[in-house]
């Protein structure tokens, strides 16, 4: 290997990530996480935002699992 994480001295060097480097991914997967929840606990009902049974039907066991009614 060209390029090794542990030093000569046999110590690995393990750099600290920043918060900088890691406020567009927790925002990114904050946001993800809001849909996702959205269409688990909300489609197909008064906020509906797609018509029709599909929505509801591909996460209905997802609804139960986690708790919300949905019938």
């Amino acid at each position: 290997m060209a390029q090794s994480a542990v030093s000569a001295t046999g110590t690995s060097e393990i750099t600290p990530i920043s918060a900088k480097a890691i406020a567009p991914w927790a925002v990114f997967f904050g946001i993800l996480m809001l849909v996702l929840l959205y269409f688990v606990g909300a489609e197909q009902g008064a906020t509906a935002l797609i018509s029709g049974e599909g929505v509801h039907e591909w996460v209905h066991d997802g609804r139960h699992l986690l708790g919300f009614p949905c019938h």
